[in-house]
């Protein structure tokens, strides 16, 4: 383990106590349909998130009158239950269910 990992786990472990560390390490790894948007790779939730958005902003698909909105394309439908937009509210309960976790290893 690298000192800026080492730093980084004992910050975590201060903010969130030890108990609560292996939910920060652990990875995710999108199903077929998710993987088309973000990759097959297993990667942190804030990676989901981050590759999502990088893909919604890419192909322009946040709704131009109401910001909230997604507007799914052909590959985001099927991971958007088959809807044609969804809320930003909703569209990270609809991700998660394209996930398992996975333990990433130290």
């Amino acid at each position: 383990m690298t000192k800026t990992s080492q730093k980084a786990v004992k910050i975590v472990d201060k903010i969130l106590g030890k108990q609560n560390r292996s939910t920060v390490r652990k990875s995710l790894r999108p199903d077929a349909a998710l993987s088309a948007v973000i990759g097959n790779r297993a990667v942190p939730s804030a990676d989901v998130s981050k590759k999502l958005w990088a893909y919604i902003k890419k192909n322009g698909l946040q709704d131009k009158r109401r910001r909230v909105v997604i507007n799914a394309d052909k590959k985001l439908k099927p991971i958007f239950g088959g809807r044609s937009h969804v809320s930003l509210f909703e569209m990270d309960k609809l991700v998660s269910k394209h996930l398992t976790i996975e333990k990433v290893q130290s």
